[in-house]
């Protein structure tokens, strides 16, 4: 079975990439700040991986979440955001993803066809 030529194509990760090297310098012994992958440099406290698995072990969240995200975490969203900017934003208006990169691609594909044009200014 052949790999379609989009899946050929494809290339490295620069976001991993640099994050590989960085993690290598390090792991030599370097002074390293790597400004890669959007990871913190800290494990995750103790009561965010409690609450994880308490979560993971609750059958009510056994199942398929909405595309957008779960209302209660929209919501939860909507009022830190309110409260942090002042900006006030509906629930509605919160998507939940994956990650900045899950994000864009989500974003993209909503609002770009084939042969749109995009402008990403630089420094991003």
């Amino acid at each position: 079975m052949s790999l379609s030529q989009r899946i050929r194509d494809m290339e490295e990760s620069p976001t991993l990439a640099v994050t590989a090297k960085a993690k290598a310098l390090k792991a030599a012994g370097e002074p390293v700040i790597g400004f890669g992958a959007g990871e913190p440099d800290f494990p995750t406290p103790p009561h965010i991986v409690e609450a994880a698995q308490r979560a993971a072990a609750d059958p009510v969240n056994h199942r398929y979440t909405p595309a957008a995200g779960l209302p209660a975490l929209r919501a939860a969203i909507a009022e830190v955001t309110a409260k942090s900017s002042g900006q006030a934003v509906a629930p509605e208006q919160v998507v939940i993803a994956n990650g900045g990169k899950h994000a864009l691609y989500n974003i993209f594909m909503a609002l770009l066809d084939p042969g749109d044009e995009v402008l990403v200014p630089a420094p991003y």
